[in-house]
């Protein structure tokens, strides 16, 4: 969390940076792992808000487990291995940035960024560090379980659907989540990889916005168009010989986006 704020706000700010929990929220007895929605866990350095996450997302059916600072994360994600991580971008010691990066060495787990800043070039570095998507401190509680829910959505693959393509000097093997560019590896999160597995079941057609937003995020999303592109950004800095002149994904203007190439599967 920044640590710019004058102490006299402090408690207002922490009290508004998440949404008080539902009044009906209960806290779910421990062991009952058969009715969890999925595991968390809340790397922050501030109790106030670890303990408002913990009762709010307990109460929504998750495992929650937390930390308070970045290297006490990496301790709990190998003891607790959960699902998704929240984590603060500006903590003391290890900061938030350098531990996603540490964390994304797990393709399998999603990540959300929790920041109070809000610019471009803030978004574009938690998508470069790894994380599969960024909230913006005062956030509500709604809010905060509709993006949860939409890192922890996968995007449905029809059984006709090849787990292996070769797209020219670009591989991609969905079964294994790993994709390549020539003989190089490339490391996409869980949501990079989801949203290019939809462009690339839908090559060489252009793919609106909201189609594309809903079927990757869900129908929370649909109008999001500036997160979509924040995506796309980073993922062709992944993908393509030259982001600045792509050849995979290109932009149809005014209506979405478009892979090209012709699938080789195997």
């Amino acid at each position: 969390m920044g640590k710019g704020y004058h102490p006299r706000s402090r408690a207002a700010f922490l009290n508004a940076c998440i949404g008080a929990p539902p009044a009906d929220v209960s806290i779910r007895p421990k062991g009952r792992r058969e009715l969890s929605a999925g595991r968390i866990l809340v790397v922050d350095d501030e109790p106030q808000i670890r303990r408002i996450m913990r009762t709010t997302l307990t109460g929504a059916g998750y495992e929650v487990d937390d930390a308070k600072t970045g290297e006490e994360g990496l301790t709990k994600l190998r003891e607790f291995r959960p699902d998704l991580v929240l984590l603060d971008i500006n903590m003391p010691g290890m900061g938030g940035l350098a531990a996603c990066r540490e964390i994304r060495a797990d393709p399998n787990v999603a990540i959300i960024m929790l920041t109070v800043h809000n610019t471009e070039a803030d978004k574009v570095e938690a998508l470069d560090a790894g994380a599969d998507d960024f909230v913006t401190k005062p956030f509500s509680t709604p809010e905060l379980l509709a993006r949860i829910r939409a890192a922890l959505r996968r995007v449905p693959v029809p059984q006709s659907a090849p787990n292996r393509l070769h797209f020219g000097e670009l591989s991609i093997d969905f079964a294994a989540r790993t994709v390549t560019r020539g003989t190089s590896s490339v490391h996409l999160t869980p949501k990079e990889l989801d949203l290019l597995r939809y462009l690339t079941q839908h090559a060489n057609e252009a793919v609106p916005h909201r189609e594309l937003l809903q079927s990757v995020w869900g129908p929370d999303y649909g109008d999001q168009v500036d997160y979509l592109r924040a995506f796309i950004k980073n993922l062709r800095k992944k993908i393509e010989p030259d982001p600045d002149h792509p050849q995979y994904i290109t932009t149809e203007p005014w209506i979405g986006y478009r892979f090209n190439g012709i699938p080789e599967s195997s």
